[in-house]
């Protein structure tokens, strides 16, 4: 499934944006699914939380791909 999210600002953090979606309920479940290596970042698996994400990122968890723009 895809799916776009338009970011505020010049970035947003990867557990912000889990929240944002719904894919965690909570902070803490953000934190999980990222340290369980289940987020792919422009083909490569992101490891840090609070990483940065900017337009034109494309995340992958599971079956759903998000483009940020």
């Amino acid at each position: 499934m895809k799916q776009e999210f338009k970011i505020e600002g010049e970035y947003i953090e990867l557990i912000q944006l889990l929240k944002a979606l719904g894919i965690a309920e909570t902070g803490g479940h953000a934190k999980y699914i990222v340290e369980q290596g289940e987020v792919i970042r422009n083909g490569e698996v992101e490891t840090r939380k609070r990483a940065k994400l900017i337009p034109g990122d494309i995340i992958e968890i599971d079956d759903l791909r998000i483009i940020l723009e």
